[in-house]
């Protein structure tokens, strides 16, 4: 008996450490997927378009799936979707290493990695651990998760050299597919079937969408997450290159990425913190007024190995901080019964802006050889992403209220 209760004691953290690792492989593969394009396609011989096109389709049915995998999250249990997303990835790496045309990269890194990654990140993660965790631990819950994510993402970078280096890139792919399926028994500890929600009997799946889609501040949090998309895959994406237009080596561009990368994990955690304490509205707000801030003053200032540096620490601080403060935004008002089927619908804006963002960014520089335009859409989208949440209906509804 002793034994089971030291166990039960236990599982929110086992949940979030567990549900950390499996984002930090699932977002940090994605996160590389950039460094496989030049051997991959002199390999293939195909242009650099065909990659593209294929990441680009990727994100398109990560958002688009989202919603989806959220919903029989919420119906059959998050450790089912997430063991099933762990081998559909291992499925899509090892038939992305072995993809001989174009369509059948699409199709790989395309469609199905897009429709794993809507099974293995924050919202089927998020929304169990914030039904397994109790609520008043459950801010410190989603920063931590978000936080081992942030370092099990960086360190796939080194990773990733090295396995390309030293084995190739296709036995690097194999090997990653070796562990996402090994990753599979991590599901585990994420059973969230069983957590006690007060309002589980009280609504349909169908009622909480239509109360969420009648919720003034619902779309206000989808056009707000539409500017945290645009501004880091504009960043992530074509970051490198603006640097190197600016006359910086590669390695400045690589540097500003690790630093992101390593200031996210603190930015993160203390994000997750910090909702528990603050309104997450008001610090939503505030994290998009010193994004667009720090971008106004780097894309003023002189270009540095200096301003880069700390332009990159600035953004790391902030980078997926808005994730577990808009996923516990969403808690707050609706409750965690549905919490990943509706995190889903806002993760749809979210990944609009992204593909916004990148595509945009190309776009922009081929019609007028700069990116200063970018920069101050950024500014000002995350300027406007400020306000839409300001005025955000923060309290519980009325059905939890009652509750």
């Amino acid at each position: 008996m002793n034994a089971f209760r030291t166990a039960k004691a236990h599982a929110p953290l086992a949940a979030v450490l567990c549900g950390g690792i499996i984002v930090g492989l699932a977002l940090g593969m994605r996160h590389v997927q950039g460094l496989f394009m030049l051997p991959m396609i002199g390999t293939r011989g195909w242009g650099r378009e065909a990659f593209a096109l294929a990441i680009a389709l990727q994100n398109l049915v990560w958002g688009l799936a989202q919603p989806v995998t959220g919903m029989i999250a919420d119906r059959w249990g998050a450790r089912r979707v997430l063991a099933a997303g762990c081998v559909l990835y291992a499925l899509g790496l090892y038939l992305m290493a072995h993809a001989a045309t174009s369509m059948e990269l699409a199709l790989s890194a395309g469609l199905l990695i897009g429709v794993a990654l809507s099974g293995t990140t924050f919202g089927v993660v998020y929304g169990a651990i914030s039904r397994i965790v109790p609520p008043a631990r459950r801010s410190w819950a989603l920063g931590m998760a978000g936080a081992v994510g942030g370092v099990g993402q960086f360190a796939m970078v080194p990773a990733t050299q090295q396995l390309i280096g030293g084995l190739g890139w296709m036995l690097a792919l194999t090997v990653f597919a070796l562990v996402l399926a090994l990753a599979l028994p991590l599901a585990w500890p994420l059973d969230d079937r069983q957590a006690a929600s007060p309002d589980r009997q009280a609504q349909s799946m169908g009622g909480a969408i239509r109360e969420a889609l009648s919720h003034r501040g619902f779309w206000l949090l989808n056009l707000g997450f539409l500017a945290c998309g645009f501004q880091l895959a504009f960043i992530a994406g074509h970051f490198p290159a603006f640097l190197m237009d600016q006359g910086l080596p590669p390695q400045t561009g690589v540097a500003a990425l690790a630093i992101i990368a390593l200031a996210n994990v603190a930015g993160t955690y203390l994000c997750g913190q910090l909702g528990g304490i603050y309104r997450r509205k008001y610090l939503l707000a505030g994290l998009y007024l010193v994004r667009s801030a720090a971008m106004l003053a780097f894309a003023l200032l002189p270009v540095s190995t200096a301003s880069v540096y700390a332009f990159s620490f600035v953004m790391g601080l902030t980078w997926l901080g808005t994730v577990p403060l808009t996923n516990g935004l969403v808690s707050q008002v609706f409750g965690v019964r549905y919490l990943a089927t509706l995190f889903g619908f806002v993760f749809v804006g979210h990944q609009l802006g992204g593909f916004l963002g990148m595509w945009l960014g190309g776009a922009v520089f081929d019609a007028t050889g700069s990116y200063n335009t970018m920069w101050l859409l950024a500014v000002l989208i995350g300027l406007a992403a400020a306000a839409l949440h300001w005025p955000i209906d923060d309290r519980a509804v009325a059905r939890l209220q009652a509750a």
